[in-house]
């Protein structure tokens, strides 16, 4: 059983992965801004803001993982959120020194490769809102990359993940976009949690982004 923060835990990522943690029988506690409207699964509630260093470090404190949901939706409030975030998180974790908990955070696929030297947000058409979150995630991602004290993950979906069933069934990859057997990159929000729950208990993507799908 590991100890378990998920920060976010009231969005759609979030709460999905607080409940298949909670499921498989670990200790998990949300994170939220307001713990007296939080209606989750997990076994503990705290309140914390995920931009304040030594509120990340008091609600990491004693945790085998911190998970970062934050950050997964459109508009002003996500892209000013995402790059601060990941600043927040490193620097709280590095005040807790060898301490520290594992990090996993929830990124994007916009920095995924569709081609060699193309990324998935070079797609013509995107709107210029999804474009920014894309690459506010990508310079989440450049952050991170240049942290060496503190063991983060990212996990990016698919191109596309929402509402679906969990059929436990996906595959995965590093630095390029895929996709299922009918040529559509995609995973639904329970399997996305099955996968950053297994990289929990089986530790594979320490210091790196790695990516899932559908099968």
């Amino acid at each position: 059983m590991a100890r378990i923060a998920v920060i976010g835990a009231n969005g759609t990522i979030g709460s999905a992965i607080v409940a298949e943690a909670a499921a498989r029988g670990h200790e998990v506690t949300a994170v939220v801004r307001d713990p007296d409207h939080y209606r989750g699964e997990a076994a503990f509630v705290e309140r914390a803001d995920v931009l304040d260093p030594a509120q990340v470090a008091r609600v990491a404190a004693g945790q085998d993982v911190l998970v970062s949901a934050v950050g997964g939706g459109d508009g002003p409030g996500h892209l000013a959120l995402i790059g601060p975030a990941a600043r927040s998180l490193v620097e709280g974790l590095r005040s807790l020194g060898d301490a520290a908990p594992r990090l996993i955070a929830v990124g994007g696929a916009g920095s995924l490769e569709t081609a060699p030297g193309v990324l998935v947000w070079d797609t013509p058409g995107l709107p210029e809102p999804v474009l920014e979150i894309m690459h506010a995630h990508g310079a989440a991602l450049d952050f991170y990359r240049a942290v060496s004290d503190v063991r983060w993950t990212v996990l990016s979906p698919a191109a596309e993940i929402g509402p679906g069933e969990r059929t436990g069934r996906y595959r995965t990859g590093l630095e390029q976009l895929l996709t299922d057997a009918a040529g559509r990159s995609r995973i639904s929000v329970p399997d996305y949690a099955v996968v950053l729950v297994d990289e929990v208990e089986q530790p594979e993507h320490i210091g790196e982004r790695f990516t899932c799908c559908a099968l």
